[in-house]
């Protein structure tokens, strides 16, 4: 068969994985025919305008590269002008209208990293990990006008470990995209991939997240904060303050024990322990202002936290809506 010509949309080194295997083994299927991707943006500390990852991916392999700043008709001819067969999305940053996703001979698909229909929107990894899923995935679907709504055609499930933070699951689900477009793209080729429609009264939806979102209310139980804060590891990052200093938190998990919401109870080998409404809180990994993110070792050697310290607790956002 003669292999899919694919344009693929994308701005994220998620699917860098999943790009590295088209243009090898991969390519017996698909070969990528150009991308689009965001506009160079200002990025790092020193906020200089640099191409992201899937663009300097791109260009190494001498690929058209589009960097609409918006999808006008314009944009909409040049992509006709590729003849591509399939367009694969992957958190492109743009939303597609209807003559974008119709043009591809067979469709536009599209790789959302959640097990459809829960975490639908624009933040699933870290609200699946903050949520208490012990699991999470990729999933292959058809683009339509509603949001992440599409028929579903297959699923690549990645377990979620306790001390697994965003930054971890978004390797794991960046290379389960491999398999998942491997056992698909054949059907594609053959016309027999099936696309089965969610079901939608299981669906739920998790929205861009803001710096607000790393907010801690100790009254919660360990379990919900500790997957709080590992879920939203780098960002926006969870915070407290100790002794009026604001601290962020990198990694945490759950020890037996009891104490006051938000009362420091003493250490152990792992970390600092913190009484919640149930259950201790355990912070192994926590970055006072200008520092680095340490072990809860390191950190207390220059940051002594005497026990029954009070850490600063408020009301935490609601990250996930069925609406």
């Amino acid at each position: 068969m003669t292999p899919l010509r694919l344009v693929f949309l994308g701005s994220d080194p998620i699917a860098l994985p999943l790009l590295d295997w088209l243009a090898g083994e991969g390519a017996a299927l698909a070969q990528v025919t150009a991308v689009f991707t965001q506009p160079d943006r200002p990025a790092g500390r020193g906020q200089k305008v640099r191409p992201n990852a899937v663009k300097a991916w791109a260009l190494e392999r001498g690929l058209p590269v589009y960097q609409p700043e918006k999808l006008t008709e314009e944009v909409r001819a040049q992509l006709a002008a590729l003849g591509a067969d399939v367009a694969l999305v992957m958190a492109y940053g743009h939303i597609l209208r209807e003559e974008f996703i119709a043009m591809p001979r067979l469709g536009t698909l599209n790789l959302h990293a959640s097990i459809l229909p829960k975490y639908r929107g624009a933040s699933p990894i870290q609200a699946a990990i903050a949520g208490g899923e012990h699991e999470t995935g990729v999933t292959l679907m058809r683009i339509v006008r509603r949001l992440d709504a599409g028929p579903v055609a297959d699923v690549e499930r990645v377990p979620i470990a306790p001390l697994d933070t965003a930054v971890e699951i978004e390797g794991k689900l960046a290379a389960a995209c491999v398999p998942l477009v491997a056992r698909a793209l054949p059907g594609l080729l053959a016309g027999s991939l099936v696309f089965a429609a969610q079901d939608e009264t299981a669906a739920t939806h998790c929205r861009r997240l803001e710096k607000e979102d790393g907010a801690l209310d100790f009254s919660a139980p360990a379990a919900v904060l500790a997957a709080r804060i590992n879920g939203l590891f780098p960002w926006p990052g969870c915070t407290t303050t100790i002794n009026d200093q604001v601290v962020k938190l990198g990694l945490a998990d759950v020890v037996d024990g009891g104490g006051a919401a938000g009362e420091v109870r003493g250490t152990d080998a792992a970390g600092l322990l913190v009484g919640t409404g149930a259950g201790l809180l355990r912070l192994r990994r926590l970055q006072r202002p200008g520092g680095r993110m340490l072990n809860a070792d390191e950190f207390l050697r220059g940051f002594p936290v005497a026990t029954g310290t009070r850490l600063g607790s408020h009301p935490m956002s609601v990250l996930l809506t069925r609406s």
